[in-house]
């Protein structure tokens, strides 16, 4: 490394954050500018290690020590260069990723971990600027097409390898603008929507066709892919949310999380001049979720002028430290605030909704909750209500962030796809029960991270890669295709 004792001389420093009362105003991503001289600190931090579990850590098996070195002695070129190696999309999993690299981190057994996170977005915007990423069309076609349906963070990392390798790619997306999740599901206080169309940009300057308002089975017939492309990746995701199936479901101002953050993403790009209609002015809010959507309702109602922020939690609340449990390396359990919680509302765990109260219009009004106790007897976990601590809050929006449960199916029934016993995708090292037709991301996996989502894309691109050409170049983390062409 670099400088070998870094991490005895600087301390973990990241980029401070607007303030709440000033952001919640805005839309836009709330860090403050960051020295580079500061960045470079920040690399140096990174332990000559011996085995950096970091490796393993991250998804994409990114190959951090070396870009960490490389950012330290300001080769900026060289650490683009490492870091494009292993991630084709490092100023989306730099801004959004929850870093599981950083919680594996060496120097974390009994300091704070290295900003990996930190330094992956920052080498990712010093190569736009001097240059460095720039459109890199292969220099031969093989003359084999796939077609990728979807355009969310699997079905782009998908497209992007399949490209390179040099076949050509068109990514159908049914929504009107490509980036799936990326577009609608992520806030742009997190991930400010010119980010995706930077990259868009390049992509498409490198080949690859975007087809938007292109849904399949509907207005782009399923025998028009099946003829014109020879190989088929499904990239749709986990989008059928988890429901909360209690009385009073059925009243108005009872939504899915994304309902509600597609439609303010979409103001946000003046996609809907006349307003939103799912709206947290002036309302008190109750986010149910403790998870990162969750996380996005509160900061988007913030911004609305919400009157006031519930979020609860089914679990308990987690510890601020390690156990016994989750030691290190592994992934810590352990209580997590975001950007959003720090802007206002309130949080509480254990809780568990017993139903909603409506006023004569059919609008929610109230919800009703109970403390719970969560037990386990004999290695599974159960919980009990808490006498006597049955009551209402004040409920003018419900905003439902528990999750999703499976791909929407109507698709997967079309092409005659075999589904698992969990309703997701049902594949070997990709490739469905038909041999032309391939899976990765959520709808595969079920809902995971974006960084998981770029993972099972590349390595499905590797897959067909095999399959069209007897053979792969393509990097894989598992190493299991590696056969030059």
């Amino acid at each position: 490394m670099g400088k070998v004792d870094g991490f005895l001389n600087f301390n973990r420093e990241l980029p401070k954050s607007r303030k709440p009362e000033e952001r919640i105003h805005d839309y836009k991503e709330i860090y403050e500018p960051f020295p580079e001289k500061k960045t470079n600190e920040q690399a140096a931090r990174c332990m000559d290690c011996g085995i950096p579990f970091c490796h393993n850590g991250c998804p994409l098996g990114n190959i951090i020590p070396e870009f960490n070195d490389a950012v330290y002695r300001e080769s900026w070129e060289e650490a683009i260069q490492i870091l494009s190696e292993t991630n084709n999309f490092p100023e989306f999993t730099g801004r959004i990723c929850p870093a599981p690299c950083e919680a594996s981190c060496v120097l974390g057994i009994n300091k704070p971990a290295v900003a990996i996170e930190h330094i992956e977005k920052t080498i990712a915007e010093k190569a736009y600027e001097l240059g460095y990423i720039k459109p890199n069309p292969p220099k031969t076609r093989t003359g084999k097409s796939v077609a990728v349906i979807g355009s969310g963070p699997a079905g782009l990392a998908a497209a992007s390898q399949l490209n390179k390798a040099g076949h050509s790619v068109t990514v159908f997306e049914r929504a009107d603008q490509v980036g799936g999740l990326l577009r609608y599901g992520i806030p742009d206080f997190k991930l400010e929507k010119q980010i995706i169309d930077r990259r868009l940009d390049i992509m498409s300057a490198e080949g690859i066709v975007f087809e938007t308002n292109a849904e399949i089975g509907k207005n782009v017939d399923i025998k028009t892919l099946e003829d014109g492309f020879d190989a088929i990746v499904i990239c749709t995701g986990s989008t059928v949310p988890r429901d909360l199936p209690i009385p009073g479901r059925e009243f108005k101002g009872i939504h899915f999380a994304m309902e509600f953050l597609t439609e303010q993403n979409k103001q946000v790009a003046n996609q809907t001049p006349e307003g939103v209609s799912i709206t947290a002015k002036d309302k008190h809010v109750v986010v149910i979720g403790g998870g990162d959507t969750g996380s996005d309702c509160i900061g988007t109602s913030h911004r609305q002028g919400a009157k006031s922020v519930l979020q609860i939690e089914l679990l308990e609340k987690p510890l601020d430290h390690r156990t016994d449990k989750d030691p290190w390396p592994n992934w810590p359990m352990v209580v997590r605030t975001s950007s959003s919680h720090e802007e206002g509302g309130k949080r509480e765990w254990a809780l568990l909704t017993k139903a909603f109260e409506c006023d004569s219009s059919g609008h929610v009004k109230s919800i009703t909750l109970v403390d719970i106790e969560w037990k386990e007897e004999k290695g599974k976990k159960f919980f009990e209500e808490i006498p006597g601590t049955e009551r209402k809050e004040p409920c003018e929006l419900a905003l439902l962030a528990i999750g999703f449960v499976a791909p929407e199916n109507s698709l997967l029934e079309q092409f005659q796809i075999e589904i698992s016993e969990r309703n997701l995708v049902k594949a070997k090292k990709y490739q469905t029960n038909w041999p032309h037709i391939f899976t990765a991301g959520d709808a595969h996996r079920g809902q995971s991270l974006v960084v998981w989502a770029i993972s099972e894309g590349r390595e499905a691109a590797v897959a067909v890669d095999k399959y069209l050409m007897g053979s792969s170049a393509l990097p894989s983390k598992s190493g299991s295709f590696l056969v030059a062409r």
